[in-house]
C-alpha cells in the first residue's frame, strides 16, 4: 500500500556543498531541485499529501548570511514553481508562524496557496518558521480562546486547531542526512507514524530513494496499539 501522506525532514544540504568544496547556500539551491523532483514521484505514485519541513523555528540561529539567503530562494521558489504545481494540479499549503516574514513573502504565500487551494492530485504542505512545540501551543490558545471558562479538553477537541487539521497524519516519516530525530517537527502529527532515516543527503534523494522508504514502509506491521492477531483479523473481514 501507498502511504497516503509522507512526512519530509530535508536534511544535509550544507553537508552535501561542503562535501564538494562548495558554498552551504549551494546545496540549498541543489535541495529545490531534489524537492520538484520528489513532489513529481510522489504525485505519480499516488501519494495524496506530501508535507516537508523547509525552515524551523531554529533556523533563525544560523548564520545571518545563510537565513538571508533562504529567504529569497523560498521567494524565487514560490515566483517558479506555482504556476507549475497549479497546472500539474498541486495544491500548495504553507504553515509555520508566518509573522516573522516580510510583507512581500507573506502576499506572495497567500496568493499562491489561493491560486492552488482547488487542485486535488497531491498537496503539499511546506513547513516554513515552523515547530511542533510551537503548533501544540497555538492550537491550545485558540482552543481555550474560543472555550472561556472550560478547564479540560479532549484530542478530539484540540486537533481541528492545529496547523495541518486538513490532512490526515502522516503514514511515513523520512530523514535524509543520516541524523535519527524528530527534531520539533509535527511532534502530535507523528504519533503513529512509521519512522525511516537515510544515510542519503537531500541534494541526492531522488526517487528510487523515496521507493526505497516507501518499500520499508510497506514491509511494517501498522499496529496502533492493537496485536498482530487483531490487525490480521482486521485485514481478512477488509
Amino acid at each position: 500500500m501507498i502511504p497516503r501522506h509522507i512526512a519530509i525532514i530535508m536534511d544535509g544540504n550544507g553537508r552535501w556543498a561542503t562535501k564538494r568544496f562548495l558554498p552551504r547556500v549551494a546545496g540549498h539551491v541543489k535541495g529545490v531541485e531534489s524537492v520538484r523532483r520528489i513532489v513529481e514521484a510522489c504525485a505519480s505514485r499516488g501519494v495524496e499529501y506530501l508535507t516537508v519541513f523547509a525552515f524551523s523555528s531554529e533556523n533563525w540561529r544560523r548564520p545571518v548570511e545563510e537565513v538571508s539567503f533562504l529567504m529569497g530562494l523560498f521567494l524565487s521558489a514560490l515566483e517558479k514553481e506555482v504556476a507549475k504545481m497549479h497546472a500539474n494540479g498541486i495544491r500548495l499549503k504553507i504553515v509555520g508562524d508566518l509573522s516573522r516574514f516580510d510583507d512581500k513573502l507573506q502576499k506572495m504565500i497567500a496568493h499562491a496557496e489561493r491560486r492552488t487551494e482547488s487542485n486535488h492530485k497531491l498537496t503539499l504542505t511546506i513547513c516554513a518558521n515552523y515547530g511542533g512545540r510551537w503548533d501544540i501551543l497555538q492550537a491550545m490558545s485558540k482552543l481555550i480562546s474560543q472555550n472561556p471558562g472550560q478547564n479540560e479538553f479532549t484530542e478530539e477537541q484540540l486537533a481541528p486547531h492545529l496547523s495541518l487539521a486538513y490532512a490526515p497524519d502522516p503514514d511515513l516519516f523520512i530523514r535524509t542526512g543520516g541524523e535519527e530525530r524528530i527534531s520539533n517537527y509535527l511532534l502530535w502529527q507523528l504519533a503513529y507514524t512509521e519512522l525511516y532515516f537515510t544515510e542519503t543527503y537531500w541534494p541526492d534523494f531522488d526517487s528510487a530513494a523515496l521507493d526505497a522508504a516507501i518499500a520499508s514502509y510497506q514491509n511494517r506491521e501498522r499496529r496502533f496499539g492493537r496485536t498482530s492477531e487483531q490487525v490480521t483479523a482486521q485485514k481478512k473481514i477488509s
